[in-house]
């Protein structure tokens, strides 16, 4: 599946080969995401051999497509390369309920950040969803856990979007670094 840059290269002449040079190395599923992202998001603002980032794309503080690719088994098996950052003040105390949760999410307590890594942005605004409601004491790690079961098989098997696969349910968050205290 390669959906291409056709409206960006007469917009952007000067821009698409490099792009395109540097995925000429890459295959399979991150390329397609590639693709996909620059159709909804526009060119990258950064792009390498090893991956190509997004600065503030939709409400995204950051997106990054890997190359290289993670297996990963919850709630089936895919591959984690799709990499997409929010501001978020993650309290300390719900960093191993997370860790229990998915271990494709990053809490990031210096910088403020929550990340999720998996192959589809739907999977990753569910993962930072549910983060969400466990921090806010809405769900258990259990039930998170099923919750993301049901939610991924009806979209994945059944095609069937769900609020928590298409944006977030939560409030954007803003001043959420914590550069903690110095010690001497």
């Amino acid at each position: 599946m390669n959906y291409g840059f056709s409206g960006y290269y007469r917009q952007h002449p000067s821009l698409h080969p490099t792009l395109d040079q540097i995925l000429e190395g890459w295959t399979g599923e991150p390329k397609d995401t590639v693709y996909l992202l620059v159709n909804k998001y526009g060119l990258p603002n950064e792009a390498s051999s090893r991956r190509i980032i997004w600065y503030n794309n939709g409400p995204w503080k950051r997106t990054i497509v890997h190359l290289d690719t993670v297996p990963h088994n919850t709630p089936t098996p895919h591959l984690d390369y799709l990499e997409q950052t929010i501001d978020y003040k993650v309290p300390v105390q719900f960093f191993d309920d997370l860790a229990q949760f998915d271990g494709s999410l990053y809490p990031d307590r210096t910088a403020g950040e929550a990340k999720a890594k998996c192959d589809q942005e739907a999977a990753n605004f569910m993962a930072l969803n549910l983060m969400n409601d466990i921090v806010t004491g809405k769900r258990t790690v259990e039930d998170a856990r099923r919750a993301a079961v049901e939610i991924e098989k009806a979209f994945r098997l059944k095609g069937q979007s769900s609020p928590y696969t298409t944006g977030f349910l939560f409030p954007k968050q803003s001043h959420t670094a914590d550069p903690d205290v110095a010690s001497f």
